[in-house]
Order: structure tokens, then C-alpha cells, then sequence
């Protein structure tokens, strides 16, 4: 299995809403109240741009969710397995890459606010993304969605597309 460049990492893969819901509805729904502390993509050095393949960290006060996507239509989500203090290496590959906070502006913005809610949004387009699951956080003033963008992730920063029906989350 494949670990993403980091050491130990064990992604676990679902497809669909029912199936991220059953899996992390609830807790996602616990983050909301809580503070976002930290935020941390996965930064190409040798060309100064995210790299987008790998994990996306949120911690909300001291509760770390981990989200990468893959294919068309799947998702992983874990909870505090990531240490961002170790280093990342790319099977090889030849990649610089660490965890970078900061970037993009838009997210850095979201830093200190308050989690107003979760929701799963799931792609309804009639192409090949139909049925991908995103997960959006919204605050007080921003918001985030973080999506499949064909095999990577995608972040989003404005009101989520039409074409994604939105579930919002509670405990």
C-alpha cells in the first residue's frame, strides 16, 4: 500500500457519501466549535508550488484530520496518525517535498477562527467525477473544501459548485 511519503501511513479508502458518513460523520461533526490551528499542505521545494497529491492536514485544537483523494472518486480520511515533523519522501521518485503552512493565502486566513460546520458534498455532474465526495469547513468568515480534483486534491475557497449536493454534518 502505498503511504504517500510518509513513514507508517496507512490510508484507508471509501467511495460515496453513506460510506464517509458511516465512517466520519460523527467525529467530523465533533470538530465543529473547535478552533483551526494548523494547516499544512505538502510542498514541492524544487518548484515552490503545492504538490497536490499529497495529505492535507487540519488540526482543530489538537485534533488532526488527514484528507487526500485518489482515482476519480475516492477518498481517505484519518485522524492524528501524521506526524508532520518527520520528513516526506516520494518512493523515490526524486521529489523535495515538506509540510508547509502558510499557503495558500486563503487558508492561512481561515487560521484562528472557529469551525461553524462540516459537510460532505457529493459531486452530481453527469461525468466522471459523479458520486466524489468532498468534505467542506466552513467559519465565521471563509471556507474551505478540499475535493477530488482527478486523482489529487482540490481546494476551493468561495461557495461550493451547484453541481454538489451538500449534507451538512451534526453530532
Amino acid at each position: 500500500m502505498f503511504d504517500f511519503g510518509i513513514s507508517g501511513y496507512r490510508p484507508v479508502w471509501l467511495s460515496g457519501t453513506s460510506a464517509v458518513a458511516a465512517a466520519h460523520g460523527r467525529r467530523l461533526a465533533m470538530l465543529e466549535g473547535r478552533r483551526l490551528t494548523c494547516a499544512l499542505l505538502v510542498w514541492d521545494l524544487d518548484e515552490d508550488v503545492w504538490f497536490s497529491d499529497g495529505l492535507v492536514l487540519l488540526d482543530f485544537e489538537g485534533e488532526q484530520i488527514e484528507i487526500v483523494h485518489q482515482k476519480f472518486d475516492e477518498i481517505s480520511i484519518t485522524w492524528n496518525t501524521v506526524n508532520p515533523a518527520r520528513p516526506l519522501d516520494w518512493a523515490g521518485e526524486g521529489f523535495r517535498l515538506a509540510w508547509r503552512g502558510g499557503v495558500p493565502d486563503d487558508l492561512a486566513r481561515l487560521l484562528g477562527q472557529r469551525l461553524q460546520a462540516v459537510e460532505l458534498l457529493t459531486w452530481i455532474g453527469e461525468d466522471m467525477a459523479q458520486g466524489m465526495v468532498a468534505v467542506g469547513f466552513l467559519f465565521p468568515h471563509g471556507r474551505v473544501t478540499i475535493y477530488n480534483a482527478l486523482d489529487e486534491n482540490g481546494l476551493e475557497f468561495g461557495d461550493p459548485d451547484q453541481r454538489y449536493a451538500r449534507r451538512r454534518l451534526s453530532a
